[in-house]
């Protein structure tokens, strides 16, 4: 997701730039001035309540304030990121929105500060008046709020500073030119984002084959727990010893284990572009442990695919893959694959619902050649690349 904070004076051209950003990113645009009036307009509790302090002459609190930006993130979570214009005003606002962002799993990807010098500011809000008839458009007030805005602001803008993700654009170029500028730094921005894939499926989808395949494809990093642990068994080691007795009963591998050996693959990878996981998050404590490796990481989901096959294809597949050299522990009997399908329905299916609600999950159809179920995961990787960038 593409989260960016615009700022720039009076005058600096902000609107325009705005508006090619939703355009070009879809993005959803937060103006905190907006959301309130359409809060109270509709009477919700949040709209009342700013509407009775308003009233009493008082300003709306970041209490109020933050709770109606974090519904409007949660009720739009099919757009390709946010636009925060005028938000945040203030250095504890600044805070304010980073909680936000990790409490929604997600960050501010960057600010964007359009620099105009005052008396070019002030030129261009004088030449507005003529035209627009605003009152506000004198040389006194334009002073005023030129001054406020630079009061305020630039301990938010060194705030960003700080953390890296500070950007400025020489706002008196032509528009275009902004306009380029601008991609330039988003498209470097989104260069530098993993591309991160969580590949989901009952036993018998296909999820290796076509998890490998589409790694190599994208070069992406695959990250499969089976491998994992298999190496584990090969080489002797104690874990490998507990992950076989677990097998063996037909369990699951304890997640005090698979986390391990996943956080050892995250730390060790270099100059990757992404992962595919399969196999793992199996559950919703997983899920939520992937979300904190991530995020550890400075990374996150950006796509979940699902590959369906109807249930008596996945038993006849599997009770194939039995008489082959390719048999899991699970292959072995009707009674331990019925058994291994009913865990993935009782245990995985809520993880996919949940990324479902958080993400969207991209649904794709396993009957058919491993070619032509490749070309839809393919088709679906790529929509999802797109909408990354």
């Amino acid at each position: 997701m593409l989260n960016i904070a615009l700022f720039g004076p009076p005058g600096a051209g902000k609107g325009t730039q705005s508006e090619f950003l939703i355009k070009k990113y879809n993005l959803f645009y937060i103006s905190t001035g907006d959301l309130l009036r359409k809060e109270m307009a509709a009477k919700t509790r949040l709209g009342q309540e700013a509407q009775s302090i308003i009233a009493a002459g008082g300003l709306v609190p970041d209490e109020i304030i933050v709770q109606i930006i974090e519904k409007t993130i949660t009720e739009n979570p099919g757009c390709g990121g946010f636009l925060f214009d005028g938000f945040p005003r203030t250095y504890i606002q600044a805070y304010i929105l980073e909680g936000l962002m990790l409490k929604l799993h997600t960050a501010l990807s960057c600010l964007i500060s359009l620099h105009v010098p005052e008396e070019e500011s002030v030129r261009r809000l004088l030449a507005r008046g003529v035209t627009s008839g605003r009152s506000d458009d004198n040389e006194v007030v334009i002073r005023n709020r030129l001054r406020e805005y630079n009061q305020k602001t630039l301990p938010v803008l060194q705030f960003y500073r700080d953390r890296g993700i500070y950007r400025e654009v020489d706002g008196t170029a032509p528009i275009e030119a902004v306009h380029e500028r601008v991609r330039e730094i988003i498209r470097d921005e989104l260069s530098r984002r993993l591309f991160n894939v969580v590949l989901f499926g009952y036993p018998g989808s296909g999820r290796g084959s076509q998890g490998r395949a589409l790694a190599k494809k994208y070069d992406l990093e695959y990250v499969a727990t089976g491998p994992m642990l298999d190496q584990e068994i090969k080489q002797g080691t104690e874990i490998g010893k507990r992950i076989t007795a677990h097998y063996e009963n037909g369990q699951l591998v304890p997640d005090e284990i698979v986390v391990q050996l996943i956080e050892k693959k995250l730390a060790n990878a270099r100059d990757v572009k992404g992962y595919i996981f399969k196999g793992f998050p199996r559950t919703l404590v997983q899920s939520y442990i992937l979300d904190g490796l991530l995020q550890k990481h400075g990374s996150k989901i950006a796509q979940v695919l699902e590959i369906e096959v109807p249930t008596l294809e996945l038993i006849r597949r599997l009770d194939e893959r039995s008489k082959t050299a390719g048999c899991m522990p699970y292959d072995t009997s009707t009674s331990k694959i019925v058994k291994r399908l009913l865990e993935h329905e009782t245990k995985t299916v809520p993880v996919i619902a949940k990324y479902n609600q958080l993400h969207g999950v991209s649904k794709v159809d396993g009957m058919g050649s491993f070619e032509e179920v490749s070309a839809r995961c393919s088709a679906a990787i790529e929509e999802g690349l797109r909408h990354m960038r």
